[in-house]
């Protein structure tokens, strides 16, 4: 088939059409909303003595550097750089108009889904943060002595120590294969090691590998996949092995990136959403359906709740996949297999790709909750659910692993058409490969060492170790937030997250619209200013209108999050009592 310029365009990346112009619209006003915040705060962190001293001190070394150059533009230049960072970004962003230059890019001719998109888990407070955490550096004064980062779930990056036999075994083994020869290694380590180097050109984890991963690593997959679904088949010629879950996701939803029947692409996500989807929507110009998780019974998933989400969106687009994360981020809870169940019939009964993330399938804290993976549930209903097309992800970065940096994961994609199938793996090709150091910590995660081996019982101490220590901060942080004033709590089943109600008194909210912002987002900075905790406003994750939530993580490691929930009561208690 040849395709014309215009027609392989549109399939690559949808620019954003008149059919979705509102939501665009919106999604810019939110972003110019974002920037309106960073600059207040600013403003407000600022003295005037202090600014005039700057922009007095700023002029005078402008004025020398025009005499020095004759040039206007050089003079502009020095301008800018005089900047800070986040002072850069504000100029650079908040005209969308900006003066011509030399620059052949502008905001004017640039994909404007990238002037869309946000990613509120990596938004305004954490870029306040930093800036904190370097003021501390200097020897600023605050009434706290470190930045606790609770905005996100990078387990490692918050204390938890690395797996002996993921880091120091299995890793070491095949990226320096001259410690094969050391008796210091387990056996059973080194006969993994060969079998993943076995399956790599030139026997290296140097080479490419497969675009959809290492043939030895995806059979692993299987047989993993097999274990946990009481023995159901899988063929390894369905497994992707990619960087982390979510370009497995990006992948999918580029392949659904088309108009049909003259509709643009509908994507279903839960509100409250991993941001990541509401991202990729964005920048693929395709339109978020939400549907919303019903709070007062756990975060539980209705079907009639989801038939109306996509009954209204008919109207404007043409819903094509349904999104379901479970375990929840970062709701926290746990389905149960009547609720799956429910999804599955209804992304059938539609004609929905069903795409289930369930990254968190290891975090399941609660001794009342199991986690069921849609592919089990399916095939058990039998058909025609058996037959449902299904994507779904794991990744290394959750779990017990946590190894956020090292990009591993794998999506399982069934029931597919097989030519729609054989364009996504052609599709998959011109990214060659994921890399072979997440290959090997899915090897890892998918292949642990079994009861009898050399290796299993440290394996095992370490893994017991974290699961319960993150289920022990589950409880801390449900049993201390819960006794805040004004506080709504769902129990942590899962994930590694809580995401409370917050109950935000007026006063609070006329302080919040004075400074152009959102009560959970005034919420959050009043937060992250007074006790150096980063957390991320529920506006972020989408929420019910008039209600108010934000997330943080269970990660700290017990000690610290001891620290941080009593910092947390310190600033609620005074909190309401400033604006009660």
């Amino acid at each position: 088939l040849y395709f014309s310029r215009r027609t392989m365009s549109r399939l690559l990346i949808k620019p954003a059409s008149a059919t979705v112009s509102a939501a665009l619209q919106q999604q810019q006003h939110q972003l110019r909303q974002q920037q309106f915040v960073i600059r207040r705060w600013k403003a407000y962190l600022q003295s005037s003595n202090s600014a005039t001293t700057n922009n007095g001190a700023a002029a005078k070394l402008r004025r020398q550097q025009q005499q020095r150059s004759g040039s206007g533009i050089q003079a502009a230049a020095f301008a800018a750089s005089s900047h800070s960072p986040l002072d850069a970004r504000r100029s650079f962003s908040s005209s969308p108009k900006m003066p011509s230059s030399d620059k052949s890019l502008s905001l004017d001719n640039i994909n404007p889904n990238f002037i869309a998109m946000e990613y509120a888990v990596r938004g305004p407070l954490v870029i306040r943060a930093g800036e904190i955490e370097k003021e501390l550096e200097k020897g600023v004064k605050k009434p706290f002595d470190q930045v606790i980062r609770a905005n996100i779930g990078d387990c490692h990056a918050m204390g938890q120590q690395p797996l002996t036999f993921l880091r120091q075994q299995l890793m070491a083994l095949t990226f320096e294969t001259r410690l094969l020869d050391s008796p210091d290694y387990p056996e059973d380590v080194k006969k993994r090691a060969n079998a993943i180097l076995n399956g790599c050109q030139g026997q290296s984890v140097g080479s490419y590998t497969d675009s959809a991963g290492l043939e030895v690593v995806r059979r692993q997959v299987v047989d993993y996949i097999v274990r946990r679904d009481n023995g159901i088949a899988a063929d390894w010629q369905n497994i992707y092995l990619t960087a982390g879950a979510s370009p497995g996701i990006k992948t999918i939803l580029s392949l659904i990136n088309t108009d049909v029947n003259g509709k643009p692409p509908g994507v279903m996500v839960p509100i409250p959403q991993y941001p990541l989807y509401s991202a990729t929507i964005s920048e693929y110009g395709m339109t978020k359906v939400d549907y919303y998780l019903e709070e007062q019974s756990g975060w539980s998933l209705s079907r009639a709740e989801l038939q109306r989400s996509f009954d209204e969106a008919k109207k404007t687009c043409n819903p094509r996949a349904l999104v379901v994360i479970n375990p929840g981020n970062p709701t926290g809870q746990v389905l149960t297999r009547e609720n799956v169940e429910e999804i599955i019939k209804f992304a059938h009964d539609n004609q929905l790709l069903l795409l289930a993330d369930e990254v968190y399938q290891d975090n399941v804290y609660d001794k009342d909750s199991k986690f069921w993976s849609f592919k089990r549930v399916a095939y058990e209903m039998g058909e025609p659910y058996r037959s449902q097309e299904l994507v779904s992800f794991l990744s290394t970065s959750k779990g017990y692993l946590g190894e956020c940096g090292i990009r591993g994961g794998y999506m399982e994609v069934l029931n597919l058409d097989p030519k729609v199938k054989a364009m996504l793996t052609k599709s998959i090709t011109a990214a060659l490969c994921s890399t072979t150091a997440g290959q090997v910590a899915v090897s890892a995660l998918v292949n642990p060492p079994q009861p009898g081996e050399p290796s299993y019982e440290l394996f095992k101490k370490e893994r017991d170790e974290i699961l319960a220590a993150l289920k022990e901060r589950a409880e801390l942080v449900h049993k201390t937030l819960s006794s805040f004033e004004g506080y709504k709590v769902n129990p942590v089943q899962g994930a590694m997250y809580v995401f409370p109600q917050v109950e935000i008194p007026p006063k609070a909210i006329e302080a919040a619209k004075a400074k152009g912002m959102q009560p959970d987002v005034f919420y959050a900075f009043e937060l992250l200013e007074t006790s150096g905790i980063c957390i991320v406003p529920g506006s972020g994750f989408g929420q019910r209108p008039g209600t108010y939530h934000f997330r943080s993580t269970i990660l700290p490691q017990t000690d610290k999050l001891k620290l941080m929930m009593e910092k947390f009561r310190v600033f609620h208690a005074d909190f309401m009592k400033k604006y009660k």
